[in-house]
């Protein structure tokens, strides 16, 4: 079974916000949440970096850890989703995720927020698919059409990559390498194989 992810390629990332407006506008996200935004690093000055951030779909996602109700599950493709009917809206998962997936929605004072919201890989939710029920909680579910991320597939750059985790990160090792830097990068070793495998 694939394991869906995320990678973006900061080299290729324009900061032209197409993956935020295309999450927007393809779930109806709610006024105050983004569940992609765009971050700049060293904005201005020389070594400047933009990089599209949201739900990381992690292994061992933080979020589900600490939420006293257990309302976050993983799918079978690695997707970690919440069910909205179970969550009560405490906010630790906003706190535990280093990404700031998970987000309460913009309208009235903490603590009557409601539900949190977070980035779903347009994977709809656990209501079933394609129901306007799934629509109006989590958005549209582009997976059971066999479709990619919105995000993903509006990046005019393709810097933001989606899909099966083994594909992206194949496509993505060879982009780096015939850059021609890759093996000599802090990390590189542990993600992608020894220098030698890696210019192979």
């Amino acid at each position: 079974m694939a394991r869906m992810k995320f990678i973006c390629d900061a080299e290729r990332c324009i900061e032209c916000n197409g993956c935020v407006t295309a999450c927007k506008n393809e779930h109806e996200v709610p006024w105050g949440v983004n569940r992609r935004r765009v971050v700049t690093i060293n904005d201005g000055v020389p070594g400047e970096r933009s990089i599209s951030v949201a739900c990381m779909h992690c292994s061992d996602a933080p979020c589900m850890a600490v939420c006293p109700v257990q309302c976050f599950y993983r799918t079978e493709e690695g997707v970690v989703l919440h069910d909205k009917d179970i969550c009560i809206g405490c906010g630790y998962c906003s706190y535990a995720c280093p990404f700031g997936a998970p987000q309460f929605p913009g309208q009235g004072t903490f603590g009557v927020r409601g539900k949190m919201d977070k980035c779903t890989f347009c994977a709809g939710g656990p209501e079933p698919n394609g129901s306007q029920a799934e629509f109006e909680k989590y958005g549209r579910n582009r997976l059971a059409e066999g479709k990619l991320p919105a995000c993903a597939e509006m990046c005019s750059t393709k810097a933001l990559l989606a899909g099966d985790g083994d594909v992206i990160a194949d496509i993505f090792r060879t982009r780096v390498i015939q850059r021609g830097k890759g093996a000599e990068v802090w990390g590189w070793g542990t993600a992608y194989g020894t220098q030698a495998k890696a210019g192979a």
